[in-house]
């Protein structure tokens, strides 16, 4: 007999920050996998499109408003979803802001509303959610937090703070839920090809990458794709129960550099080895 029961084929997803970036790369491949999924986002208009997507190659999605800074909105968008879709066996929070600015420069009231949507919104959703997985025994929960909380970076205070707090949210939940059935686990992408940042201005981004260069942040231009964090988080849920990944780590892979082709480097290291050879045959030679 089986340790645990295995996972439905269908099981009901939630994405919120489903408009962009890495949450719409999620709710793809996870509708693409056979699950449906509940779209959310404060710009439901965007959640709209992609579902319209998704329906159009066979998937199954809807879009709803949600702000996760709200209580009723998380509550209304729980509810709904629950009742068009099924009880939610996975919940992945995405919904997030970052405003680039020095800590001693930010007004308490612009970190107060990163807290708001990057920490206290993702336990809105796990008070909501989380419950009726462990009343059913069983569900993932995938946070999205960001390499930021193993490294800080500058001008990004509130974000560091904020993603700091969800990991170690994660972390106690994971001892809680010890034994439940519910599976909570981290996603820590680096640098992501997002939304987030579009809108600082010329001089706010030349700052960012400056002090990213000078505490040695940028060794490399590459960044990672929506499509590579979701599938990671694609993965974790697909995990089959019984095993459980807590954490994924995500950089982006650095371009080649060159003369670092494997053919190069073989005929290097073959060449090396000639001459140490060789370098050894005479020294006998001369004893």
């Amino acid at each position: 007999m089986p340790r645990f029961e295995p996972h439905p084929q269908r099981r009901t997803a939630v994405v919120a920050g489903a408009s962009s970036g890495i949450g719409a790369a999620t709710a793809i491949a996870l509708a693409t996998a056979g699950h449906p999924v509940a779209l959310g986002a404060r710009r439901e208009d965007k959640c709209s499109e992609l579902a319209a997507t998704i329906r159009a190659g066979g998937g199954e999605a809807i879009a709803l408003p949600l702000d996760v800074s709200d209580d009723d909105s998380v509550k209304n968008f729980t509810a709904i979803a629950t009742s068009e879709l099924g009880p939610v066996e996975i919940l992945i929070s995405c919904a997030g802001d970052l405003e680039a600015r020095l800590v001693h420069e930010l007004h308490s009231t612009e970190f107060l509303r990163q807290l708001q949507v990057n920490l206290v919104g993702p336990h809105r959703l796990v008070s909501a959610i989380v419950p009726g997985m462990v009343t059913r025994q069983r569900g993932d929960v995938v946070f999205v937090s960001s390499d930021v909380a193993r490294t800080p970076r500058p001008r990004m205070g509130a974000y560091v703070a904020a993603k700091n707090g969800l990991d170690g949210m994660a972390r106690a939940m994971q001892m809680e839920l010890e034994g439940a059935g519910v599976r909570v686990s981290v996603v820590r992408p680096g640098p992501t090809l997002t939304e987030m940042g579009m809108s600082w201005d010329a001089g706010t981004v030349q700052a960012v990458l400056d002090d990213w260069t000078t505490w040695g942040l940028a060794r490399h231009p590459n960044f990672l794709r929506p499509s590579d964090v979701a599938a990671a988080v694609t993965t974790i849920v697909s995990t089959p129960r019984g095993s459980h990944l807590t954490l994924i780590e995500i950089q982006p892979e650095a371009p080649l550099a060159a003369g670092r082709a494997l053919g190069e480097v073989a005929d290097r290291t073959a060449a090396s080895r000639a001459e140490a050879s060789q370098a050894e045959v005479q020294e006998g030679g001369s004893q």
